[in-house]
């Protein structure tokens, strides 16, 4: 797992098909490189949050058939 910022949404009008509608989001990495993800969780613009990666990013949606890569599994209230 990873930990990003939400740096923006991210709207597409034409998807491949095994992306559905499923919401977006750039995330920004602490050395400053941008992501996309998909989002099931709803992350705010500023938000940290913790992702996954590779095939269970898959599976952190709610759909496994999904074509990511990187999902947004929760958001970050407060660490230490």
């Amino acid at each position: 797992m990873e930990i990003y910022k939400v740096s923006q949404e991210l709207v597409c009008t034409r998807r491949t098909p095994g992306l559905g509608h499923h919401s977006l989001r750039v995330l920004e990495a602490a050395d400053g490189s941008l992501s996309v993800a998909t989002d099931p969780v709803g992350a705010p613009v500023g938000k940290w949050v913790f992702t996954t990666i590779g095939t269970a990013a898959r599976f952190a949606m709610s759909d496994p058939t999904v074509v990511t890569d990187l999902t947004i599994c929760g958001l970050i209230d407060n660490w230490e």
